[in-house]
């Protein structure tokens, strides 16, 4: 990486770093905070890398100041962060006003630093006690998370410009209720079907929530994960299963949040579920299609799929209803989490959503890699190869920039090493090393100075 060439991005580019609450914050019992569906996933037996629990995490509850002052040392203008449901509303319905307050004054801490805050409302952490009368394949539940926007809107709105509603619903509810990879650890692909129209309800309905109570300045938007489908043959049968797994995976979310209801042929392809549309009511695709200043796009890495000769058997992607299509293993080089790293695909992505979605603005809410990162003896970390993925990956949206997408920011998953869901702290993706055997000490690893010196530029070094 040499510096002969600067890749320059458009003068208002935002740049960030990002967290989410249940992977950070700990202090899980704390000022009434309720239990969530990851509490009692974390404390199920089989279900977490060795064992791992959240209930510390980082102690960012307790360190907040800490970490902020980390970010400003940094240079990066901008926090991505998610509010704790179950924090703010032990039960999913009822205000705990200790647990907005601890909010309140991150808002603060945060601004204090000169550090733009941006919430997301939903980032997986569901109350137990929603999920007990039902959690997302329920109608009520999106009723509920609409209270829950407008409580905190109401509070936060005053200071907070940015708004993220839902965080990956394809995560919520197809890891969460179709392969029970995630909490609450269903395995019902008409559970995780009926889940995901309630988190898209859920978006429009906060969507709404939040517009009510705006003031001039503020921007809503919703964050989905793209997973880009590869196939090696161009052929009728690789187009199929390519076609069946964007739809499912991409297009699924993507368009009935853009005003065009759900895919067609997501729906013909998933006839084996039965009337699954019964539990569209009238005016739900109206509500879900809110205007939206921006499409959040979290990418990591792209899916090679190839079709399965019996165009009937179950897909082995983790994908609900997904019927004839195989996911072949990823191609090197591979981060320590075992995704492909594949910039080129983001930058077909960007474009391709561009022209998708008729211009609406994107911006790149999560995007990182997790390596097995090395202290030396210097207590230096030389973390080369999360450097190099983030120099590729900003290469990645500069050339989609340049190819006429409208890309309007970036941010970095993540600031912390943190609790990577099933995976407990096996992997890490942060800017900032947590030492989990040794007090929580903080080290800012060598891709964060990198990232600042970006940041400083506004550009990238060619």
């Amino acid at each position: 990486m040499n510096d002969a060439q600067p890749y320059r991005f458009p003068p208002d580019f935002r740049w960030g770093v990002g967290t989410s609450a249940f992977q950070i914050e700990g202090g899980v019992t704390e000022d009434g905070r309720g239990r969530s569906v990851w509490d009692t996933f974390t404390a199920t037996e089989g279900k977490i890398h060795s064992g791992h629990v959240a209930d510390v995490a980082c102690d960012h509850l307790h360190r907040y100041e800490e970490d902020f002052a980390l970010i400003a040392g940094m240079g990066i203008p901008g926090y991505r962060f998610s509010i704790s449901w179950p924090r703010v509303m032990p039960d999913g319905r009822t205000l705990e006003a200790r647990g907005l307050g601890a909010y309140d004054r991150m808002v603060d801490a945060v601004l204090d630093r000169g550090i733009t805050p941006s919430v997301t409302l939903y980032h997986w952490d569901l109350p137990q006690a929603l999920e007990d009368d039902g959690g997302w394949p329920a109608r009520d539940t999106a009723y509920r998370f609409a209270d829950y926007a407008a409580l905190v809107q109401e509070l936060l709105g005053d200071r907070v410009d940015h708004w993220t509603t839902v965080n990956e619903p394809f995560c919520a509810a197809f890891l969460g209720y179709g392969t029970g990879l995630h909490a609450p650890g269903h395995t019902d692909e008409v559970l995780a079907m009926r889940a995901a129209h309630h988190l898209m309800l859920a978006h429009g309905l906060a969507m709404q929530a939040l517009r009510a109570g705006a003031r001039p300045g503020q921007e809503f938007g919703l964050a989905l994960n793209f997973a880009p489908a590869l196939v090696d043959v161009d052929d009728e049968r690789h187009r199929e299963a390519r076609r069946k797994f964007d739809g499912l995976h991409n297009r699924f979310f993507l368009d009935p949040a853009l005003g065009r209801g759900y895919p067609e042929d997501v729906l013909a392809d998933s006839r084996h579920l039965g009337d699954w549309t019964s539990v569209i009511h009238d005016g739900d695709l109206e509500t879900i299609a809110q205007p939206m200043d921006w499409l959040g796009v979290n990418y990591y890495a792209p899916a090679r799929v190839t079709p399965l000769e019996d165009v009937n058997a179950v897909s082995n992607c983790g994908l609900p209803s997904l019927r004839g299509v195989d996911v072949t293993p990823p191609r090197g080089p591979l981060t320590s989490i075992g995704w492909e790293q594949s910039p080129d695909s983001l930058t077909d992505l960007l474009v391709w959503l561009h022209k998708h979605t008729g211009g609406l603005p994107t911006q790149v809410l999560e995007n990182g890699a997790a390596f097995e990162d090395r202290v030396d003896e210097d207590g230096r970390i030389r973390d080369i190869e999360r450097e190099q993925y983030l120099h590729d990956h900003l290469h990645a949206i500069h050339a989609a920039i340049e190819a006429g997408a409208y890309v309007r920011g970036y941010v970095v998953w993540s600031l912390l090493d943190n609790f990577e869901w099933s995976l407990g702290y096996s992997q890490r993706f942060g800017l900032v090393r947590v030492d989990f055997d040794n007090g929580l000490r903080r080290t800012v690893k060598d891709s964060a100075r990198y990232y600042a010196r970006v940041i400083e530029m506004n550009a990238l070094p060619g």
